[in-house]
């Protein structure tokens, strides 16, 4: 575990190395929860199967006990230091794929040009907040200019994302809360996908 010094307190990164590592997937957890979850703890299986390094981000709020998040603004901003951090330390030189589950999704998509981000993994991407279809956060999706896959319950409250160029939704079982072994088969098989992201040379 890393602690990490960012503009709005400090970070931890739980990094997770894999021998002769092909790339790196970093990983924020949801507004209200941490790091525990089973969706996350899916993609990172997925993640190491395919040789990538994984780092499990907690944002400062939650490090320092809230729960509550912080404004949008913050999480970008601690967000982008950390993988600034994580570039200069324990995954250097490595192509970076970034995403999270819910707000952790959202972040990694509005920050995903200025991290670097080779890819986004989406799960349980919030599209609107439940029976509020008019406040579409869809936006933020649609200005990732890298690959993405969305995973997304089936009946989730939050809305469906549609497919666009460049975007893979792949539709599982369950509402806002995902089952960590339908998400850890739906990332192998988008990361084992020619294209999906460039790998090192």
């Amino acid at each position: 575990m890393l602690e990490l010094d960012t503009p709005h307190g400090q970070a931890r990164a739980h990094v997770s190395r894999v021998e002769s590592p092909v790339g790196a997937l970093v990983l924020g957890h949801g507004s209200g929860g941490g790091i525990g979850s089973a969706d996350l703890a899916g993609a990172a299986r997925a993640a190491s199967a395919a040789e990538l390094s994984v780092a499990l981000v907690e944002q400062p709020y939650r490090v320092g006990g809230r729960r509550a998040p912080a404004p949008a603004g913050q999480l970008d901003t601690a967000w982008t230091s950390v993988i600034s951090q994580l570039r200069a330390g324990p995954l250097e030189g490595l192509p970076i794929l970034t995403g999270g589950r819910s707000a952790g999704a959202r972040v990694a998509c509005r920050t995903a040009a200025e991290t670097g981000s080779v890819a986004v993994i989406c799960l349980a991407f919030p599209v609107h907040p439940p029976g509020r279809p008019e406040k579409s956060r869809l936006a933020e999706l649609d200005g990732v200019t890298v690959p993405v896959l969305v995973v997304q319950g089936e009946n989730d409250p939050f809305g469906m994302p549609p497919d666009s160029p460049g975007r893979t939704v792949t539709r599982i079982a369950g509402t806002h809360s995902l089952g960590g072994a339908a998400v850890e088969a739906a990332v192998s098989a988008w990361l084992a996908t020619a294209g999906a992201w460039p790998r090192s040379p």
